[in-house]
């Protein structure tokens, strides 16, 4: 139904902004109404990710979704992002959306942001609550005039919801939510707790109803989420837990430092690169980084530099690999793991400078002019401590590590075009990374 006129629109939150209009996009809202289905598990779930399950109960929802397209139907690249918008830290977020939107506008995607879980639309106590942030009404308690229609039964109706959505927007079905386009390909996206919650998807859901043509899991831990709607961290849910290798269409998983490492525990769950399969482990990032969180890392309690890694510029490489793999079969490079020091719990290993060894490199760690961590410091709370640390080099560090500026930067050109070829980085963002470098200060 829709576009929703009423009321006033409840954008996702995203410190990232971008200006719809000058890239040629126009965004409308729309509700999405059906009768969902909950799913028990038919036999014990273990952690190969070969899940079977059945029809528990079923109930009707309401729910909203917010569009973003390409004005000209001639720019549309074929493809369309459904993201399960993310809810942990007490409003609804377009993560992914944040990270990945300059490759989504350059490259002319379609995305489709999905109010999946019943926080978002009916509020209550967030995981990751944020300080002074009170309890949410959700969507329904803070625009009653647009969405008081909305209902959601609850989290265990999710996944089915969620694969309603995937399979109207790819239907022939006329008013659509996509205006004129018809999509080649639909892809389920999310992070952090929606990383949680499509693992559970795509090892239960999908192989039942083949609505999506491949995964992006964008830092995900070590399990999923519960199909009962338990929060995270329910023991319903085995603990080092692989996506299933029987899926037959790709998945590709991108890991931070923070995910690898013990407060995600991701490093029991990691899994062989496969045909359908690929991950990657990426050196000097962060759950959570300073590209996300931008100024606000003060006003949430982070009193230290927090994690400045290169993490939204691999990750919009990641989504080109994704795009070419489906649209081409060109596989995905293939990346080293991070080295681990320990595997229980899983400590990543560093070299002499305090950048992890091993990973997918960039001229942020290879030619370093800090020590870039998943890991903040020790004190930090729970929210703060997704977002990693920066340790910026002094002075004396940077001269013998380098000589000089020109020293540095013919280092870090070299690292960059390496990077570029191997299909890590984009071209598109080299004029920009190298005016970053540029920006480094040395001094005695």
């Amino acid at each position: 139904m829709g576009p929703v006129t009423a009321g006033h629109i409840i954008e996702p939150t995203s410190p990232v902004a971008v200006d719809l209009a000058v890239n040629g996009y126009a965004e409308q809202e729309f509700f999405a109404s059906g009768t969902a289905t909950a799913y028990q598990p038919s036999k014990p779930l273990q952690s190969d990710g070969k899940w079977s399950v059945k029809a528990q109960s079923s109930a009707p929802y309401r729910t909203r979704i917010v569009v973003r397209r390409p004005q000209d139907p001639s720019r549309f690249n074929g493809t369309v992002l459904v993201e399960w918008l993310n809810v942990s830290g007490g409003v609804e977020a377009d993560a992914d959306w944040a990270y990945l939107n300059p490759e989504i506008v350059r490259a002319g995607y379609a995305y489709v942001g999905v109010s999946a879980q019943a926080f978002g639309v009916n509020g209550g106590h967030a995981l990751l609550g944020a300080p002074g942030v009170a309890p949410s009404g959700g969507l329904v308690g803070a625009e009653p005039a647009r969405y008081a229609t909305l209902t959601h039964p609850g989290d265990q109706y999710a996944y089915d919801m969620f694969s309603q959505i995937g399979r109207a927007l790819r239907g022939s079905a006329q008013p659509s939510a996509l205006g004129s386009l018809r999509p080649g390909r639909v892809v389920g996206i999310g992070e952090s707790q929606s990383a949680f919650f499509l693992t559970t998807y795509i090892d239960a859901l999908q192989p039942m109803q083949h609505v999506y043509d491949g995964f992006f899991v964008h830092s995900r831990g070590g399990s999923g989420a519960a199909l009962s709607g338990q929060p995270l961290g329910s023991s319903a849910v085995p603990m080092g837990l692989k996506i299933r290798e029987d899926l037959g269409v790709p998945v590709f998983m991108f890991e931070t430092e923070t995910d690898v490492g013990p407060l995600l525990d991701y490093g029991p769950a990691r899994q062989p690169d496969t045909d359908r399969i690929r991950t990657w482990e990426v050196a000097g990032t962060a759950h959570a980084d300073a590209y996300l969180v931008g100024g606000y890392a003060g006003a949430l309690g982070c009193n230290f530099t927090i994690n400045e890694g290169p993490q939204h510029n691999v990750v919009q490489a990641a989504l080109h690999a994704m795009n070419d793999w489906m649209v081409h079969g060109t596989s995905p490079p293939r990346a080293a793991r991070l080295q681990l020091s320990t595997t229980a719990p899983p400590v990543i290993a560093r070299d002499s400078l305090g950048n992890a060894i091993g990973g997918v490199r960039t001229p942020a760690v290879d030619v370093p002019v800090a020590a870039l961590s998943g890991i903040a410091p020790a004190g930090a709370s729970t929210l703060c401590s997704l977002f990693g640390s920066t340790m910026p080099f002094d002075g004396s560090t940077l001269m013998r590590l380098y000589h000089d500026k020109s020293g540095y930067l013919s280092s870090y050109e070299a690292s960059l075009g390496k990077a570029i070829a191997g299909g890590f980085l984009l071209s598109a963002d080299r004029t920009a990374l190298l005016q970053q470098a540029s920006g480094v200060q040395f001094s005695t």
